[in-house]
């Protein structure tokens, strides 16, 4: 019997994949309390000092002026002055901190007596709260009777007013920073070395390698991926590190030790101008922002992983 046309034809049968929603639901369960705390303490905040910076806003009351607080801003001398110091910290304190840092994990990354405690006595000041750091620092910067003008004194060395000379004040808060920060990156630095691949230094080695250059070729390129994450936090760091302030100076002798996080407290919630307030958060996220694109942009893209 001849097959009909209807017979002939061959069944189509559709193989679509049954998407499974279960697996993904779990995923987003667990991602859900980092979504939230993200949305409340980073994104909404953001979202907020961008709408406020162009309300003139105090003590409650609240009038639209478009970008005239951000011309204020850039015209206000003090605000000049402090990014400036703000500027200053973070260069005289970043790459004093990472090569403080390198310095210490190539040290106790060998074999000597007392490894543990020498790691932990570097280490210790990143346990630290800022504020008994600020104390003991204060202490070691009075004068006549501090630590630091005693030990001068034995060598009869004068030494300046340290936190109320305009000139010293700088230079004594990055020498507090760098002591309070090298050894957390250390600990980074540390890890790095110890991750690094045996088989190389043994090839360099048998090679006639001196220490210096192997560790200029190797260990510094190897370490590359370790100097980028650090430099991000110590950039970070730079900005955000403004406890002691409150201790030590509170922004003085003449806004001479004020950096920009502290200038934004210091307009909010002393002179209560929110409006102000938000440009100035807003420009520290822009300059935050910029170094963070300039890391992963343009470092980033040097770096072999």
């Amino acid at each position: 019997m001849t097959p009909t046309r209807t017979e002939s034809l061959p069944i189509a049968r559709t193989n679509k994949k049954k998407w499974n929603w279960k697996p993904h639901a779990f995923a987003y369960a667990l991602l859900l309390p980092s979504l939230v705390f993200l949305v409340l303490f980073t994104i909404y905040p953001t979202v907020k000092a961008v709408h406020g910076s162009f309300y003139s806003s105090s003590f409650g009351a609240s009038q639209f002026v478009g970008l005239d607080l951000y011309k204020q801003v850039f015209e206000d001398r003090v605000f000049l002055q402090v990014l400036k110091n703000n500027l200053l910290l973070a260069v005289g304190t970043v790459p004093a901190s990472i090569l403080l840092a390198l310095y210490m994990a190539v040290w106790v990354n060998g074999k000597l007596k007392g490894l543990g405690l020498l790691r932990a006595a570097f280490f210790y000041p990143t346990i630290l709260p800022m504020i008994a750091i600020a104390n003991i620092w204060l202490f070691i910067y009075t004068p006549s009777y501090g630590l630091l003008d005693k030990f001068l004194g034995v060598f009869g060395i004068a030494s300046p007013n340290w936190l109320g000379d305009p000139q010293w004040v700088m230079p004594a808060m990055i020498l507090m920073v760098i002591w309070k920060e090298a050894g957390f990156f250390m600990i980074f630095y540390l890890a790095g070395l110890q991750n690094l691949p045996k088989d190389i230094y043994e090839a360099a080695m048998l090679d006639g390698s001196r220490p210096w250059h192997t560790f200029r070729r190797l260990t510094l390129p190897l370490l590359m991926p370790t100097t980028m994450f650090v430099l991000v936090i110590a950039l970070t760091n730079s900005f955000k590190l403004v406890d002691h302030l409150y201790i030590m100076t509170k922004g003085g002798p003449n806004n001479a030790s004020n950096v920009l996080l502290y200038h934004i407290y210091e307009t909010a919630f002393s002179f209560w101008d929110m409006g102000k307030a938000s440009v100035l958060t807003v420009i520290m996220l822009v300059i935050l922002l910029v170094i963070a694109i300039i890391n992963y942009a343009v470092l980033d893209k040097r770096i072999h992983y």
